[in-house]
């Protein structure tokens, strides 16, 4: 067990360099659906459009080497020359791509219908955020979990910081002090939103440059051609996950009417928020076994440890997503403060549910990744990217949100699927279905009676949700007893 106790001692730490952090930015959905600081739903909708573009970017910005640097990393025998080809080969991307955005923004603002002065600020954020890809990956495969989530946390914590003086307290300073009344900018507040990301991006950058006086500025043709090969099927994987997780505002934007189409972004995006527990949960478990599963590789029957994980993860993400689910109109006014929110709230289980999907197809990702046929990632991302753009251009000008919704649990379900099927395949782990199928399709199912049919109704969900956890903890008693167990 005590392979175990490390992936669970670094999830717990990177757990919390995750977790913590999108906690304390958690606080800024409150904060923006606050009708004193964005004064509508369409505010707060413009905003999410412009993230979704940063999620796409960082995507392409990373173009796969963080994962090909993990793999060349553990494969190679000289870690300097990976170390060295990789970094160098994302400092002249994104630097590439710094100039031309620059050069270009006012034909991309256009193109994207977004204010020139917000790409502006975005293009900077994308190339220090790019510039720090490699420097925390190169922390996660050194085994240096609680550097990186001092540095991830303290990133939050000042975008938090800037985010309240700017959007909260700068009017009123503004007007006792002149150095605040120099800062200060009346109707300004998205702008501030963007310039705080920035100053955190470039603090971040700052206390990661030791990495860049450290290493050796060694660069392998053959090795990056190498691993280009590796990362070029994870970019387009990446791209198409992207599509898959943050298009939908986009789409809305376009396909929508105009005088209704931010407005039901921002409902959507603001309730879509309290998925946030699940997508937690999934992103510290994956940030502590991606390592672990490359490390543990070329151990003796690895297959039973990656087999083991996923029964893990699946039986905490059934509890999470039926609590969440259970007292979801409980959170959701400490989340998101205004009503005029809250009509989008039916999309509340279901992205619960497809977030869980995608934590599933994360952890079956692993026979792909170890035997580098990266490939499959690329085609069954492209494929659950195709459903979704498919049910949103077909659906939303009906159903609106809705269609989000659906389409993205659509394709996260068909991602998993597909993974299994391949993974069983070309890579055999002998997962135990029967039992991670029961705890799937009990919690959803759970779930969906509760919210759609027993909603608010608590003397019927609490008793479900406690009759839940017993069953759980009756058939896992063991094993946690012997994680919990000192060596």
């Amino acid at each position: 067990m005590s392979a175990f106790k490390t992936l669970f001692k670094q999830t717990f730490i990177y757990g919390l360099a995750t977790v913590l952090p999108r906690m304390l930015s958690f606080l800024l959905v409150p904060l923006y659906t606050d009708p004193k600081v964005l004064s509508s739903p369409a505010e707060y909708g413009e905003v999410s459009v412009i993230f979704s573009y940063f999620v796409l970017f960082n995507v392409i910005l990373a173009f796969g080497m963080e994962t090909a640097f993990f793999r060349f990393f553990n494969k190679e025998d000289d870690k300097e020359k990976v170390i060295g080809t990789t970094t160098l080969s994302l400092v002249a991307s994104s630097l590439t791509f710094f100039v031309l955005a620059l050069i270009f923004q006012d034909q991309i603002a256009s193109f994207i219908d977004i204010n020139v002065k917000y790409i502006n600020l975005v293009i900077w954020i994308l190339l220090l955020d790019a510039l720090v890809i490699i420097p925390f990956a190169w922390l996660r495969a050194t085994q240096q979990p609680m550097r990186y989530a001092v540095i991830k946390i303290l990133n939050v914590g000042l975008n938090l910081g800037l985010n309240l003086l700017f959007l909260l307290a700068l009017k009123n300073l503004a007007s006792t002090n002149e150095v605040f009344s120099s800062i200060y900018r009346p109707n300004f507040e998205i702008s501030y939103i963007f310039i705080a990301n920035l100053v955190a991006s470039a603090v971040t950058l700052v206390l990661m440059a030791s990495f860049y006086v450290r290493i050796k500025y060694v660069f392998n043709m053959a090795l990056w051609k190498t691993m280009l090969r590796y990362a070029v099927p994870v970019l387009i994987a990446g791209v198409a996950f992207s599509i898959n997780e943050t298009f939908d505002r986009i789409l809305l934007k376009e396909l929508l009417p105009e005088d209704i189409s931010d407005t039901q972004i921002g409902m959507y995006s603001a309730c879509y928020k309290l998925a946030l527990f699940m997508t937690l949960f999934a992103t510290a478990y994956r940030l502590g076994i991606e390592p672990f599963f490359f490390s543990h590789s070329k151990s003796e029957n690895p297959q039973k440890s990656y087999a083991r994980i996923l029964e893990f993860f699946v039986a905490f993400g059934a509890v999470i997503l039926l609590t969440v689910v259970v007292f979801a109109d409980v959170l959701k006014p400490f989340i998101v403060r205004s009503e005029a929110y809250w009509e989008a709230m039916w999309v509340v289980p279901i992205v619960l549910i497809a977030n869980f999907c995608l934590g599933i197809y994360h952890n079956l990702s692993v026979w792909y990744k170890i035997t580098d046929k990266t490939k499959f990632g690329a085609y069954i991302s492209i494929v659950g990217a195709l459903i979704t753009l498919a049910i949103n251009i077909v659906f939303i000008k009906t159903f609106s949100y809705k269609a989000s919704a659906i389409a993205t649990l659509s394709a996260y379900a068909i991602m998993m699927l597909l993974s299994y099927y391949y993974g069983k395949k070309y890579y055999p782990i002998p997962y135990n279905i029967k039992k991670i199928s029961l705890y799937l399709f009990a919690s959803i199912g759970l779930s969906l009676l509760s919210f759609y049919q027993f909603r608010e109704n608590y003397a019927v969900g609490i008793p479900m949700l406690i009759v839940f956890l017993t069953l759980m903890y009756v058939a896992e008693q063991k094993k946690i007893k012997q994680l919990l167990k000192r060596k």
